[in-house]
């Protein structure tokens, strides 16, 4: 669905009608460089326009007393921890976008504290992702504001007048943004993805609106695509058999081959809408191919009197169609007909 504010992120312009789609690592290298890296093969080789990671810093966003919400980590004593063994030096994700760059696709991380947003910023990011639960954090907002790049904003926990309360405080520093449908689940049931909220978010908003998908299948994109969202963006991972908190929420580097090849095929599909009529003209040689026209069902001998009984229903489709059977019935024959040869007009009184 193409949009009045449309946007670029690395030369891909947003809100024309093509998803943008983002490939969402987050935790799953599990604080392995390596692994994060082996991801970056594997999301281009499969598709996506874009991979994200998140940017954590644990001394910059969490006390050492930060707890579990889900006991997932039996290494990890608790959260703090567990964030700082997922942080990587600048120089780690210098080499992680420079890495992006080379396989063609774009370097995104979401900042979860004004120090990552300025590690990132450092590195030239395109555009920003606003996590859910960052959308209230005033100060990251302002300083992500500042820099005029694009946001993407998930909006997971939040109702429509916090939404529109931050559209308006980032309006203001007239940068383009895309809102997110976004429910904070993992993974997510069918019955609160709300992607009934996508056409809904765009009328009130008029911008371009994506899904941020949390149900670990592909069905949700597919179904948003249909929709015309603007960006997806869905967690990967190499298995559900990997460790990670966001494993359950998550498909698989060929799941997500396929979403890619889904969303490219729903998005064939909706712009090149069919005339109904010039396809039925176009088709008419398949059709007379395999409808079926009236014939002789015997010999017949001219002055004959036609009954339903001298009639037959037989492919292909050249002669007169059966619709017209009745018309023919009590008609005189001005010619003789053998068997299996079609009756025509002209060959009645």
């Amino acid at each position: 669905m193409n949009n009045k504010n449309t946007f670029s992120i690395d030369g891909n312009v947003i809100g024309d009608g093509r998803c943008f789609i983002i490939a969402e690592i987050a935790q799953a290298h599990d604080g392995s460089l390596g692994t994060a890296h082996a991801y970056i093969d594997a999301v281009a080789a499969a598709g996506a326009d874009a991979i994200k990671f998140q940017t954590h810093i644990a001394s910059e966003e969490s006390t050492p007393d930060e707890p579990f919400r889900v006991q997932f980590s039996k290494q990890d004593s608790n959260r703090y921890e567990y964030w700082k063994r997922m942080e990587f030096t600048e120089e780690q994700w210098e080499g992680l976008r420079d890495h992006c760059k080379d396989t063609g696709i774009t370097f995104l991380s979401s900042p979860f504290s004004e120090a990552a947003v300025d590690l990132l910023e450092n590195l030239n990011m395109p555009a920003w992702k606003i996590a859910s639960g960052e959308v209230s954090n005033m100060p990251m907002l302002t300083k992500i504001a500042e820099t005029s790049k694009p946001v993407l904003l998930s909006t997971g926990m939040s109702d429509l007048s916090e939404i529109q309360n931050i559209l308006s405080f980032l309006q203001e520093y007239n940068i383009p943004v895309l809102v997110f449908q976004t429910t904070t689940a993992y993974p997510c049931p069918p019955e609160q993805i709300g992607i009934n909220n996508i056409p809904v978010l765009r009328e009130l908003f008029d911008i371009p609106v994506g899904l941020s998908d949390h149900s670990g299948t592909i069905y949700s994109p597919l179904a948003a695509s249909a929709l015309e969202i603007d960006m997806l963006e869905i967690h990967v991972t190499f298995s559900r058999q990997t460790f990670g908190p966001d494993v359950p929420a998550s498909i698989t580097i060929d799941e997500l081959s396929e979403v890619v090849k889904g969303i490219r095929y729903i998005e064939r599909m909706i712009n090149n809408p069919v005339d109904k009529n010039q396809i039925a003209q176009e088709l008419k040689p398949l059709r007379d191919l395999f409808a079926k026209s009236i014939v002789a069902k015997d010999n017949l001998i001219a002055g004959h009197l036609l009954t339903s009984e001298d009639l037959a229903f037989k492919k292909p489709g050249t002669g007169l169609p059966p619709s017209e059977a009745p018309h023919l019935l009590g008609k005189q024959l001005k010619n003789s007909i053998k068997a299996d040869k079609p009756i025509l007009l002209e060959d009645i009184v």
